[in-house]
């Protein structure tokens, strides 16, 4: 068990995964736990779970620093970002990074159909190809190796353009200080940085481009009063964010319920200085160039087999060997790694 930002962590030392799922504390292990207890002697009803809903909702909004009722709820990133893909209009230019997580470009590429071309550019360049086209989609922090985009620069080309903006903070929310209030869109997941269950996803939306939002998964969810809206028609969705919901997964919303007002109430300058501090120093200790990221990817011969012989628990992206290091991460686990790659 670690200790870390008042918090306990059942993390196995070595444990450096976190891009690829989130090691939660026992406080929100623990309320997901009591939920299956309820669960399975058939104690709560379907409206037991809005507050849960709720409380993620306004959760999310802090973490990225916008206001709550602009945030709707979804199950992924991609089945959210398909409500901004398909409220594209035929013939639009999508600029992407070059080698961006799927679940960014696969939404727009799926609108190939209507002339929707999707068009990808060195992360760095991208501020300078904004005005070439209609939407710019992009994560904050790069899944592969930890690259943080320049969001100065973007939405300082984008505003000078009037090109919108879609964010993913998948990578990003949950270990970096975030002020997204300029963003058109911001999207991310809960089951990597923000430690609740996969399953729960949201999506910001400034009201500027809330009509252009289509809500291809309409539901009753969505409706104005949920429950005054599960049948029959006419369709009645509420008037802002809230018509993009999804009826949500109950048990992935309980952790996130309790993970996320957790990571919001936390000093978020501190966490960033504890998560890219461990990463950095990785680096510096292998020669490498510090990128004050909380993600690392190292190339070294064999370097993925050696972890895991040494117990490391990390990933493989785009040939690399990929660690993310999050606030239950010590210096204990930077030396494994060095002993692992010696």
């Amino acid at each position: 068990m670690r200790h870390a930002f008042d918090a306990d962590f059942a993390v196995a030392p070595g444990y450096l995964n976190t891009p690829s799922i989130g090691v939660p504390p026992a406080h929100v292990a623990d309320a997901v736990a009591e939920a299956v207890g309820r669960w399975r002697t058939g104690a709560d009803r379907p409206g037991d779970f809005d507050g849960a809903v709720e409380r993620s909702r306004a959760g999310f909004a802090r973490l990225i620093g916008v206001p709550a009722d602009r945030v709707a709820i979804g199950a992924s990133v991609s089945q959210l970002i398909a409500t901004v893909a398909a409220g594209l209009p035929d013939g639009a230019s999508v600029l992407a990074a070059a080698g961006e997580f799927t679940s960014v470009t696969f939404p727009f590429a799926a609108q190939a159909h209507r002339g929707v071309s999707v068009r990808e550019a060195a992360l760095t360049e991208l501020p300078a190809e904004v005005a070439r086209h209609d939407l710019v989609a992009v994560s904050a922090v790069q899944s592969a190796d930890g690259s943080i985009a320049d969001l100065a620069a973007l939405r300082a080309a984008a505003e000078a353009n009037g090109v919108p903006v879609l964010l993913d903070v998948t990578q990003a929310a949950g270990w970096l200080p975030l002020e997204l209030e300029w963003a058109d869109w911001v999207v991310g997941g809960a089951y990597k940085w923000l430690l609740a269950p996969r399953g729960a996803a949201w999506l910001a939306v400034h009201p500027r481009v809330l009509e252009r939002t289509s809500p291809v998964a309409a539901n009753w969810y969505a409706g104005e009063d949920p429950w005054q809206a599960v049948y029959g028609l006419p369709l009645r969705l509420a008037t802002g964010s809230r018509r993009l919901d999804l009826s949500p997964a109950w048990l992935p919303f309980v952790g996130a319920a309790v993970a996320l007002p957790y990571l919001a109430d936390l000093d978020r300058a501190a966490v960033r200085s504890h998560c890219a501090g461990l990463a950095d120093l990785l680096l510096s200790k292998l020669g490498l160039p510090r990128q004050n990221s909380a993600i690392v990817a190292l190339s070294a011969t064999g370097a993925a087999e050696r972890l895991a012989a040494a117990g490391v628990t990390a990933s493989v992206r785009a040939g690399k060997a990929r660690l993310g290091f999050h606030i239950y991460n010590t210096t204990e686990d930077v030396e494994r790694v060095l002993e692992a790659l010696e």
